[in-house]
This record gives C-alpha cells, sequence and structure tokens, in this order.
C-alpha cells in the first residue's frame, strides 16, 4: 500500500525521539503485575495477565495479506500488532500507540534492537517535562522502555519510534505514548526474539478486514 507525502510528514512531525511516555511519573497499578521473572539477570514484574482482557494476549489469528511473511503490521485504531506467519496466520499482539497528535502512519524497518535498553528522553520531552532525568539506566524499575526495544528506522534514518516493553500494562488497547508502540513486557521479549534486524514494518491507521476476531483467535503460549 502506497502512502501520500502528508500521511509521511504526519509521521515525521510527530516524532520527538524516543517519545516513550505521556507524562512524568512511573507509577504503575499494582493489581496489573503478579510476582517476579528474571530475564538476562535482571529482575522485573510479571504482567498480571489474569487482569488482562483476553483480546489484548498474544495469540494466534487467521490474517490475510499480500505482505511478505515476516513482516509486522500494527493496526493503530484497533491495537493491534501483528507479526505475518505461515498459512494466512499471525501472531497478534495487543499494544498502546500514540496519543492525539503523536499518532503516525507508514512503513520502516527493525535496524537496531536493544536488550535491556538505556532511555534518554529527548530534549523536546525534557523541555516539556524538565523533571525527567537525563536518563535511566537498563534494568531500572523506573525505566519506561522496560526489557526490550526494537528502533524503527526509514531508509537508513531513525524515525524516533519504537517498539518497547511498558511500565504501565494498563495502557495497552490504549491511545497512550507519545508515538511509540508499548507492549506488554513478556510481548516485547517474544517480538524481539522473533524479529531479525532488517524486520519490515508497515503502520496503519486500521486493518480490521484483513484479521479474525479474537473470539476465534489461539492464545500463543
Amino acid at each position: 500500500m502506497g502512502w501520500t507525502r502528508r500521511e509521511i510528514m504526519l509521521g515525521s512531525l510527530a516524532s520527538v525521539g524516543t517519545l516513550a511516555v505521556q507524562k512524568p511519573g512511573f507509577a504503575a497499578a499494582s493489581s496489573y503485575f503478579s510476582g517476579t521473572t528474571v530475564d538476562n539477570g535482571v529482575t522485573f514484574r510479571s504482567t498480571n495477565f489474569a487482569k488482562i482482557d483476553r483480546k489484548w494476549h498474544r495469540q494466534v489469528v487467521k490474517y490475510f495479506s499480500s505482505e511478505p511473511i515476516g513482516t509486522v503490521v500494527v493496526d493503530t485504531t484497533h491495537h493491534f500488532l501483528y507479526l505475518i506467519m505461515e498459512n494466512k496466520t499471525a501472531i497478534r499482539y495487543g499494544v498502546g500507540v500514540g496519543r492525539e497528535g503523536f499518532k503516525w502512519y507508514g512503513r520502516a524497518t527493525i535496524d537496531q534492537k536493544a536488550l535491556w535498553p538505556r532511555w534518554t528522553p529527548p530534549p523536546e520531552m525534557r523541555q516539556r517535562h524538565p523533571e525527567l532525568p537525563e536518563s535511566v539506566d537498563g534494568g531500572s524499575p523506573k525505566n519506561p522502555l522496560g526489557p526490550r526495544a526494537m528502533y524503527l528506522l526509514r531508509d537508513g534514518v531513525d524515525t524516533g519510534y519504537r517498539f518497547h516493553g511498558t511500565l504501565e500494562p494498563g495502557s495497552i488497547g490504549k491511545d497512550a505514548s507519545s508515538g511509540c508502540i508499548r507492549m506488554f513486557n513478556e510481548d516485547a521479549i517474544d517480538l524481539y526474539q522473533r524479529c531479525p534486524i532488517g524486520t519490515a514494518v508497515q503502520v496503519l491507521p486500521h486493518i480490521a478486514d484483513q484479521a479474525q476476531n479474537a473470539a476465534q483467535a489461539t492464545p500463543v503460549e
């Protein structure tokens, strides 16, 4: 699917660096967490999926697309990310997307990946929220990127957008970020493992006609 100059520019204008959080502060409802998990030597709070609507759980769905297997497609209207698989299926993840004024659409590639990435708020964000730190170390319980970050580039240029984890599981399924695509931490880890460098990404307003509904989906363990 082609993109108009206006659509591409919308993405460029919304981008202001890493853009990981909507507002200062990192508190999250404790009910969204249950126990802890250790990943690459870092202990983090596990998502309490019993408190999460099933439609946002990672699952396999039927998916019809002309995009190649391995492509990641994001439906921003319905808050789903699809990783296209074989036999007209996809792994579907619930995601949080950009709030009004920070949405973007277009194509990119995953050209960089990071385990427990360090977060550095871009200057524009610190101007809006001067109380933010200059940076937050990877693995810190206050790092909004969580355990993984996948950096989206377009023609070799960093778009400023990422797929990454979240400190706020309750924001999945909502327009909550400054443009980045938020995932449950467990889902960010899963997607990271499945997407090599060079993975094609397409971010769309909506694609509901290409994927089956939640009632027909199969959970992914």
